[in-house]
């Protein structure tokens, strides 16, 4: 590859990791763009009251399972003096607690917290195929009918299960329908008709129980969705309704044909689910989802950093954009300055001070510091000793502003200790430099420009939300390396040179 093709290459690349990055954890992982945004989650809580008999005791309890959109966290569980195992099954979770006497009446509690989660589909296992029912007449022939018309009349199992949906919910004057309808008394029973007819086909059903995440409830009802094997996926229909797909509000809790709770030994007297819906930031939210899935992408971030070592890369990671204002500001605009990167440094010191009492203590400094530099000059000292005399010169300058500042309770004089020396003393020097050999006007317009490009980057560092962003996305620094990169190769004129040689421009040259 040629070495002129490389940068494109280069800066490309740069840009493309950092985009895919930054993508991956706001897409994915749902790391928010602004430090304020906040997520719902919900506190859910299973309370489960036990009447004590005599004997041992056993109670289980069904818990969530994959859902689509929700993920839990922060299971716990209260059960003092009960034993407890989690058991795991393909299709499920539970919770079994044993005792060997009940002594008095008990509460068992489940508690955990559902937050928002990726989107995808319900997986369940691969499912034998069923064999078809075996009924009594009239229902065995009215089952054979309706499965026969139902499938004329679609293309796939998807459809099949619609149309079946659709005969079973409507009121119809058919005979075959009206005889399956007629055995239905509640909820449960119409579910358990549905997967019947659909077995006649030799289609796998599973019912999907969940509730709904919609807000605050003291006792919120189970529904029930059915889900339809295509030999391929599952998909979920609603068995009262026929809509197809999986509400995005609805939380599957099992999977199957169990009950939600059982008890041996002790009567179950109430069973109660409540949910509370809360409010929590979406950054705490992403972290904790980062970590579960033990993604990297946590690694390119300073949140597993100490508080205080967070705020030193919080400043360091902003340096590159304040050194990309410059670059633009000098390559682009042409803008001259004392130094190439000593407005940064000034920057920095101005996001302790605040900008226009950094400029005005800047200015004092440098023009004190000005001062002795000239007189320095008719002492006739070596280059080494007399920057170190002017670095010296600022110290001392530095403190007794500082104290000056004290004594008139005025804060800001506190802080021009943190502006750098070393930068103050080589501006000081460069400047009087520039004074002799170039003229007072020149050295007093490159200090006009070294301190508007300090100015222009401190508003970019100073940024609330660039330095959310720099804390968080971190990548974001390739793509200011890839604009660094580019600028590089920048050769054209600069903004200030169309502006002094415009006169040179054939339009604007006045004919005689």
């Amino acid at each position: 590859m040629r070495r002129s093709k490389q940068w494109v290459v280069l800066a490309i690349l740069l840009l493309l990791i950092s985009a895919a990055t930054f993508y991956y954890k706001v897409y994915k992982l749902g790391f928010p763009l602004l430090p304020e945004m906040t997520s719902q989650v919900w506190s859910v809580q299973a309370r489960l009251e036990l009447h004590h008999r005599s004997g041992p005791v056993k109670a289980t309890l069904e818990l969530p399972f994959h859902s689509s959109g929700f993920a839990v966290t922060e299971e716990n569980f209260v059960s003092r003096g009960f034993g407890l195992t989690l058991a795991e099954e393909p299709n499920g979770r539970r919770a079994e607690w044993a005792i060997r006497r009940l002594p008095q009446d008990r509460t068992l509690y489940y508690r955990a917290r559902i937050s928002p989660g990726e989107s995808s589909p319900v997986i369940l296992d691969r499912p034998q195929y069923p064999e078809i029912p075996q009924l009594e007449e009239p229902f065995a022939s009215a089952l054979k009918d309706i499965v026969n018309e139902v499938r004329a009349a679609s293309a796939d199992i998807g459809t099949f299960a619609s149309a079946m949906l659709t005969k079973l919910n409507a009121v119809s004057t058919d005979e075959n329908i009206s005889l399956f309808q007629s055995g239905v008394h509640n909820r449960d029973e119409h579910v358990a008709q549905v997967q019947t007819l659909l077995a006649g086909a030799h289609i796998p059903t599973r019912q999907i129980h969940g509730i709904r995440l919609a807000g605050d409830s003291q006792r919120v009802e189970f529904e029930t969705l059915l889900g339809v094997y295509n030999d391929q996926e599952w998909l979920i229909f609603d068995p009262h309704t026929g809509g197809q797909g999986l509400p995005r509000d609805f939380f599957v809790w099992w999977v199957g044909d169990r009950p939600l709770s059982t008890a041996n030994g002790a009567h179950l007297e109430d069973l109660q689910v409540s949910t509370q819906v809360m409010e929590v930031s979406s950054l705490e939210l992403a972290e904790r989802r980062s970590d579960e899935r033990d993604s990297l992408a946590l690694m390119f971030t300073v949140l597993q950093l100490p508080i205080q070592t967070q705020a030193v890369y919080e400043v360091l990671l902003l340096v590159p954009f304040g050194i990309l204002v410059i670059v633009i500001l000098r390559n682009v605009v042409g803008f001259t300055s004392f130094g190439t990167f000593a407005p940064v440094l000034i920057a920095l010191a101005f996001r302790e001070t605040e900008l226009l009492r950094g400029l005005a203590l800047f200015v004092l400094i440098v023009s004190l510091g000005l001062f002795f530099r000239f007189y320095l000059e008719r002492l006739r000292l070596l280059l080494i000793p007399r920057l170190a005399a002017v670095v010296t010169i600022v110290v001392l300058l530095m403190g007794l502003i500082s104290v000056i500042g004290h004594r008139l309770d005025m804060d800001t004089g506190l802080s021009v200790s943190l502006f750098p020396m070393i930068i103050i003393s080589m501006v000081i020097e460069r400047m009087s430099v520039v004074w002799e050999e170039r003229g007072a006007w020149t050295s007093i317009r490159e200090g006009i420009g070294s301190l508007a490009m300090a100015a222009l980057a401190y508003a970019v560092m100073s940024n609330e939300l660039l330095a959310y962003w720099v804390r968080v996305f971190p990548e974001l620094n390739l793509a200011v390396l890839a604009i660094i990169i580019a600028l590089g190769r920048y050769t054209g004129f600069r903004i200030s040179e169309l502006i002094r040689f415009r006169q040179l421009d054939p339009k604007h040259q006045v004919t005689p």
